[in-house]
């Protein structure tokens, strides 16, 4: 790959990376009064889907979720911040690393407290793997 093709596909991933912030309310929390694992699931897949379908421009589907970490509980009453960049690029797939971010509402402090990567593949009109162009 030249310099030139490097660049370019630099500048899709970097316009590619997808920003959402969601309040985090008791009707998305467990037991604990912590957001529920599966609906953190659920949003690092919907934002992976927006990362990877802003990068290709093209019909995408998860293929796989790559470990997940769980390194901070997030409680209700915070704010978290769901990051998506395309980490890596092959001919019919891609894998987007996201992370979540919690903050407390009332101050600036931010902390990584999930992190995990999926894998999507590009399909064609007839749901068949096709090139990522």
């Amino acid at each position: 790959m030249t310099n030139k093709e490097l660049t370019l596909r630099d500048k899709r991933i970097e316009r590619s990376v997808t920003r959402i912030f969601k309040a985090v309310f008791p009707d998305s929390t467990n037991h604990y009064d912590t957001l529920f694992g599966g609906m953190a699931m659920s949003l690092m897949d919907e934002v992976a889907f927006i990362t990877a379908t802003r990068f290709s421009r093209q019909k995408m589907v998860t293929v796989s979720s790559d470990r997940i970490d769980f390194k901070k509980p997030i409680p209700a009453g915070t704010i978290i911040e769901l990051v998506g960049k395309v980490s890596s690029i092959g001919k019919s797939s891609l894998k987007v690393r996201v992370e979540v971010f919690v903050e407390q509402m009332y101050a600036y402090e931010q902390e990584k407290a999930i992190s995990g990567e999926f894998t999507f593949v590009a399909i064609d009109d007839l749901r068949r793997p096709t090139m990522i162009l």
